[in-house]
C-alpha cells in the first residue's frame, strides 16, 4: 500500500517539472533578446551607433554578468541562445551570398580574397606565439579578420572546440576593432590615390564585417559600396572551404595525439548554409519571386538571432578572464589588421 501510494502522488510532479523546464526554457530565451533588445537601443546612442547592436548586446551581457552572476535558473534557454540559434542565424546568413555573382564578377576579388584571409589568420597565429598570447582567442580573431568577422568566428568555434567565453570574447574585439578601422578609412578616404572602386575593392578585401564595409565605402559612392561589398562576399563565399580544411585540421591532429576529445563533429549548419546560399542565388527572385522587404525582414532576423546567441556567449565571460586573456590577443590582432590594410591598399 506504502509503494503504491507513493507512486501514485509522483505521477503527478513529472508534468509539473516539464512545464517548470520549459518555462525556464522559454525565460532563457526571451532573457537573450531581452538584452539584444537593451543591446540594439544602446546601438542608437551617440558613439555606440557606430559599434552595432551585436557588441553593445555583448558589453552589457558581459556587464550583467559581472553585477548579477550568471542566471542559473535559466541557463537551458541560455545555453539554446548560444547554440541552436547562433547555428540557426549562420544558416541564414547564407542568404546574404549570391554565389552567381561571387563567380561571375568575383573569381578576381577571389584570388585576393583568399591571400588576405591566409594572411590574417597565419599572421596573427605567429604574433600570438611571439606574445605568448591565449592561441584560441588569437585563432579566432585571425579567422574574424581574415574571413567576415562574427559569422566567422561563430561558424569556426565549435569546430576548433573554442569555449564560449572566447568565442564571446573573439566576437566583441572583432565588432570593436573593425568598427575603429572602418571609421578610420572614412578619414583617409580624401587623401588616398584612389579611385572610387578601387577604395571600394581596398575596404571589401581588408575589413573585418560587412557592416565595417558597408560604413566605409559608402563615402566612395554606390560603385565604391557595390563592389566592396562583392570583394566582402568573395571572402563569405570562402568561408565553407575554410571550414572543412579545419576539420581535417583538427582531424588530423586528433589521429596523431589518439585522443577522443578531439574527434570533431560534422558541422551541418554549413550544409544549412550552402543550401540557403543556392536558393537565394538560384531561386528566390527568380523562381519564387520576393520583395526587398522580405530580403530585408530575413537578414534582421538574422542580426537579432545571432546578437541573442552573442548575449548567452557574452554571460560565460568573466572580466577577469577578459583582462587576462584578452589584451595580447587584441594586440596581435591589431597589427595584423593594420599590416592587412596595407597589404591590400597594394594588390587592390
Amino acid at each position: 500500500m506504502e509503494s503504491q501510494y507513493a507512486r501514485v502522488n509522483k505521477e503527478p510532479i513529472q508534468p509539473q517539472i516539464k512545464s517548470t523546464s520549459f518555462r525556464q526554457w522559454i525565460g532563457g530565451i526571451a532573457f537573450t533578446f531581452m538584452i539584444a533588445l537593451l543591446g540594439y537601443l544602446l546601438a542608437k546612442a551617440p558613439g555606440f551607433d557606430h559599434v552595432g547592436q551585436l557588441a553593445s548586446a555583448i558589453v552589457i551581457a558581459v556587464l550583467y554578468r559581472q553585477f548579477f552572476g550568471y542566471p542559473e535558473l535559466i541557463r537551458s534557454g541560455i545555453g539554446f541562445s548560444s547554440k541552436r540559434l547562433l547555428r540557426f542565424a549562420i544558416i541564414l546568413y547564407g542568404l546574404k551570398l549570391n554565389i552567381g555573382t561571387v563567380l561571375q564578377d568575383g573569381l578576381g576579388l577571389i584570388v585576393r580574397d583568399a591571400v588576405v584571409i591566409a594572411f590574417a589568420i597565419l599572421i596573427t597565429v605567429w604574433l600570438a606565439r611571439l606574445l605568448k598570447a591565449d592561441k584560441n582567442i588569437s585563432l579566432l580573431l585571425g579567422i574574424g579578420t581574415g574571413v567576415c568577422g562574427a559569422a566567422a568566428i561563430a561558424a569556426l568555434a565549435p569546430i576548433i572546440k573554442s569555449k564560449d567565453e572566447d568565442t564571446a570574447i573573439g566576437v566583441g574585439i572583432i565588432a570593436l576593432v573593425g568598427t575603429i578601422f572602418a571609421i578610420a578609412y572614412t578619414i583617409l578616404r580624401p587623401f588616398l590615390p584612389l579611385s572610387d572602386i578601387e577604395y571600394g575593392i581596398w575596404s571589401g578585401i581588408s575589413l573585418h564585417e560587412i557592416a565595417h564595409v558597408a560604413l566605409a565605402a559608402s563615402p566612395g559612392g554606390q560603385d565604391a559600396l557595390a563592389i566592396g561589398l562583392l570583394a566582402k562576399l568573395g571572402r563569405v563565399f570562402l568561408l565553407v572551404p575554410l571550414c572543412f580544411l579545419f576539420m581535417y585540421i583538427m582531424k588530423r591532429n586528433g589521429t596523431r595525439e589518439d585522443c577522443s576529445e578531439t574527434k570533431v563533429e560534422f558541422p551541418w549548419f554549413l550544409i544549412g548554409f550552402i543550401v540557403m546560399s543556392i536558393i537565394g542565388s538560384y531561386v528566390l527572385g527568380t523562381s519564387i519571386p520576393v520583395s526587398n522587404e522580405f530580403m530585408n525582414s530575413v537578414s534582421t532576423l538574422t542580426t537579432w538571432c545571432l546578437t541573442a546567441a552573442m548575449v548567452g556567449l557574452g554571460l560565460n565571460v568573466s572580466l577577469r578572464d577578459l583582462r587576462m586573456k584578452a589584451l595580447k590577443p587584441l594586440i596581435a590582432m591589431g597589427i595584423t589588421s593594420i599590416c592587412l590594410s596595407i597589404l591590400a591598399y597594394f594588390i587592390v
